[in-house]
């Protein structure tokens, strides 16, 4: 158990347990998600470089969230074509740390991001008047900083402890790319540091992020109140319709996911494999098709581009 060597010297990740015999039909819907997560997100991050009006808050953040959506789905879709088309379920340890490591860290992003930019609904509705006081491009700089040193502080440490267990329960992981509380249950050696350490990093980022988010809107929510006209509330909410949506679709099987990787009873593995699959496939397909739908101003922009 001391040594740095592995019995295993591989992992071996999985694709959609039961269903092995349709992979190939089933990758067809993946590969359609992931040009579209590739087209929308890069389609959103170019619109919002070349255009001037766009370089408010709102569209900065916008970008830095299909930035997010684009590496996560870098790291996790073409794994899963790999095991669709070839049955190529092999990765070295080195390789499943490295993967583990960027699909954490652009998840964390995106967390972060999500709360900078529930901070920026709360400025634009709680203080419209002093919105671009509050929210300058110096200050958009510093929390885009802010984000970038908060991630790589917290998720740079897990390979490296991963680095000295040894891995001999077994090799073969639950999803089909390598995620942290996945990769400790294979362990034999003492991973109370390992899973302590991930279980504060995931309450001190995404766990705070949403308290952060919640307090965000129960603020939002006072101020909307203290509007006297009914339509005025509802054209205000709506502004808030895109976010929340993002907000739902990150969080939930997130949380969900830890929480029964931590704590829950032993599941089929198809559930943790859709419930993975939701919040790692389905979010950087779905938030560039939300933004673009309910917000006028980049929907003509593209429009324009195109």
């Amino acid at each position: 158990v001391n040594s740095t060597r592995s019995i295993f010297s591989t992992f071996l990740v999985v694709g959609i347990p039961g269903l092995e015999a349709l992979h190939i039909w089933i990758s067809i819907p993946f590969c359609a998600m992931f040009f579209i997560t590739l087209v929308g997100n890069v389609t959103i991050m170019m619109v919002i470089w070349k255009e001037q009006t766009l370089h408010g808050p709102m569209y900065i953040f916008l970008a830095m969230l299909a930035a997010s959506d684009l590496g996560l789905s870098l790291f996790t879709f073409p794994t899963m074509l790999r095991i669709f088309w070839l049955d190529a379920r092999e990765l070295t340890l080195s390789a499943c740390f490295t993967q583990m490591f960027f699909i954490h860290t652009f998840q964390d992003f995106e967390s972060a991001v999500i709360l900078a930019m529930a901070f920026d609904r709360y400025v634009a509705i709680s203080r419209p008047l002093h919105y671009s006081s509050i929210l300058t491009n110096s200050i958009i700089a510093r929390i885009g900083l802010a984000i970038f040193v908060r991630t790589l502080t917290v998720q740079v440490p897990l390979p490296i402890l991963l680095r000295r267990l040894c891995f001999c329960h077994s090799n073969v992981l639950s999803h089909s790319y390598c995620l942290h509380p996945d990769i400790l249950k294979l362990s034999c050696s003492n991973t109370r540091i390992n899973s302590i350490f991930g279980l504060l990093a995931v309450l001190s980022n995404m766990g705070l992020d949403f308290l952060l988010i919640l307090l965000s809107y129960v603020l939002i929510l006072k101020t909307v109140l203290s509007i006297a006209s009914h339509g005025s509330r509802l054209k205000t909410l709506n502004t808030c319709i895109s976010h929340l949506f993002a907000v739902v679709l990150f969080f939930t099987p997130m949380i969900c996911l830890s929480v029964l990787h931590r704590f829950g009873p032993r599941l089929p593995s198809h559930i943790y494999v859709l419930m993975a699959n939701i919040h790692f496939l389905i979010p950087p397909v779905m938030n560039p098709i939300v933004y673009v739908v309910k917000t006028k101003q980049m929907r003509d922009k593209i429009l324009k581009l195109f």
